[in-house]
């Protein structure tokens, strides 16, 4: 019965990975524009089928969102802009080669100069906004040897083009999530590069800190580093302009004092993501079940 599920299991995602290997090739032939937007379109459309609106609702409320009486909407455009990322993969090489640049502004490019002036490694910390791959890429472009903290995707055909997406287009250096990828961290640091990770995400190995009031099981390897190695501590946020332009705001590195547990940084670091989701409520991936007990 079980080895039937997992070819069951084989075959789906053997049949996504042909769609979506269609449908990329199809974005590649209609331009950078009209595949956004097309994306957005169909992760409105469809997305509701893969992700259920219901859970991003019920999270808005958990999270006590102001704007919650238009959860369905906001709900509809987190799809959305699914969707537009999923569409705009396929244009990561051209943002790369710096073909697609005038889509994308930099604010405090200053403090990437400075870390690599300085010789200084940074642990930079954000989440899921927009099209979160190009945070990584523009720090990696400016100079500064980064690793970057990805999650494989269940989807093991589809994985592997994902992670040659990533490794050619985005950060070289990738390491997977999870208790071995916590080592490779480590050494990478020990060398002097700098780190990228999203704090937005359940991990298992992570503490229970305070998020939107209610606790959320958090990653405390950025405090970690910070408190251990004497790293930088840098947010950045991505935001998405008029549908298909980006900026990117690279914060000056936050002074952490010496005598907070990890614990305590941590739930600061909580409280900066939280700025950054009231900015563009309906920009950040609400899909995640943070709270989940």
């Amino acid at each position: 019965k079980n080895s039937n599920i997992k070819i069951m299991k084989k075959i789906i995602y053997f049949l996504e990975f042909i769609i979506i290997k269609i449908l990329f090739i199809f974005f590649q032939l209609i331009g950078y524009r009209l595949s956004s937007n097309l994306g957005f379109f169909i992760g409105r459309t469809i997305g509701p089928i893969f992700r259920s609106k219901k859970t991003i609702i019920q999270n808005l409320n958990k999270a006590n969102i102001k704007e919650s009486k238009n959860a369905s909407k906001i709900a509809s455009n987190v799809l959305g802009n699914y969707g537009r990322i999923f569409a705009e993969y396929v244009y990561l090489k051209k943002f790369r080669n710096n073909e697609l640049k005038k889509y994308v502004s930099i604010d405090g490019l200053e403090h990437l100069e400075n870390l690599k002036k300085n010789n200084k490694k940074a642990v930079f910390i954000s989440g899921h906004f927009n099209n979160f791959e190009l945070m990584a890429m523009e720090i990696e472009k400016a100079g500064i040897e980064l690793a970057a903290i990805y999650r494989p995707l269940n989807n093991i055909f589809l994985n592997k083009t994902m992670e040659k997406i990533r490794k050619e287009n985005i950060c070289k250096n990738q390491i997977k999530k999870g208790r071995a990828g916590s080592r490779e961290i480590i050494k990478n640091v020990i060398k002097g590069k700098s780190i990228a990770l999203m704090i937005d995400q359940r991990v298992r190995e992570g503490e229970k800190v305070k998020f939107f009031n209610s606790l959320a099981t958090t990653t405390t390897i950025p405090a970690q580093l910070v408190k251990k190695y004497n790293c930088e501590l840098v947010p950045i946020y991505i935001e998405r302009k008029k549908s298909n332009y980006f900026k990117i705001y690279i914060s000056k590195p936050i002074k952490v004092s010496k005598t907070k547990s990890i614990s305590e940084i941590t739930e600061s670091l909580n409280q900066i993501l939280e700025k950054m989701i009231l900015k563009n409520v309906d920009q950040w991936i609400w899909t995640h079940d943070r709270w989940k007990s």
